[in-house]
């Protein structure tokens, strides 16, 4: 039987989200009491939900009109699916601190250490346990990213995304800015706020799953994003 992996943050009013993005809310709609009549029910169970988030909340995608204005037309629904269905591996850079920047020395490093190599069109995982040592604390927007060379690097080796735990892929005022340029430069993506990627390291390649939502013009979305080990 395959181990499926759960990569995701839970979406919940309340939760953590970059900078100025929209703050999730959450209510009852509509309840199950309502639907049947029953208009003195002392409980209310609900049947939906009412959801206002944004495109970047949680775990997601960036899509590559996200990068920057240059690119506007190439939404998330115009992205070809086989971008989010691809083969994985996930990196050890878990000894990255807070603001510190990952260099192309560090992801070699990080292949040679636990023999593996990036192929053509693979998601590379970037675990660095900022998600548990900084979740919903004052460090949360602080955590380690990409340096604008190792995000080209990576690009180069054509891969179609990277993930890492953190609130976005480089760091913020340093190199984040470039990162998203470079993506849409090279075209490829990146996947944030990802949890569960210690469970990955070690165990070699895998299967990865991150379909985003069929969102007309979006520049991005939430995805259930998942690792599968055969």
């Amino acid at each position: 039987m395959a181990e499926i992996i759960d990569l995701s943050q839970e979406i919940f009013e309340g939760m953590p989200v970059f900078k100025d993005l929209p703050q999730v809310k959450m209510s009852v709609h509509n309840t199950h009491e309502a639907w049947e009549g029953d208009v003195n029910a002392s409980t209310k169970t609900p049947a939906v939900h009412k959801l206002e988030l944004g495109e970047h909340t949680g775990t997601h995608v960036d899509a590559i009109n996200h990068m920057k204005k240059d690119y506007v037309g190439q939404s998330i629904d115009t992205m070809p699916l086989n971008m989010f269905y691809t083969e994985g591996i996930c990196l050890d850079l878990s000894h990255k601190n807070l603001n510190d920047l990952i260099e192309i020395e560090d992801l070699r490093s990080a292949c040679h250490k636990d023999n593996l190599s990036i192929k053509a069109h693979d998601t590379v995982l970037i675990y660095t346990d900022h998600y548990r040592k900084a979740f919903n604390t004052k460090n949360w927007s602080q955590g380690p990213g990409l340096s604008a060379e190792g995000a080209r690097w990576l690009g180069n080796k054509n891969i179609s995304a990277f993930g890492v735990e953190t609130m976005s892929p480089g760091v913020s005022g340093i190199s984040n800015k470039e990162v998203h340029y470079i993506c849409g430069e090279l075209g490829f993506t990146h996947y944030e706020n990802m949890i569960n990627l210690y469970q990955l390291i070690g165990k070699g390649r895998f299967r990865f799953i991150g379909l985003p939502l069929k969102i007309r013009g979006g520049t991005g979305s939430p995805v259930r994003a998942v690792a599968i080990f055969e």
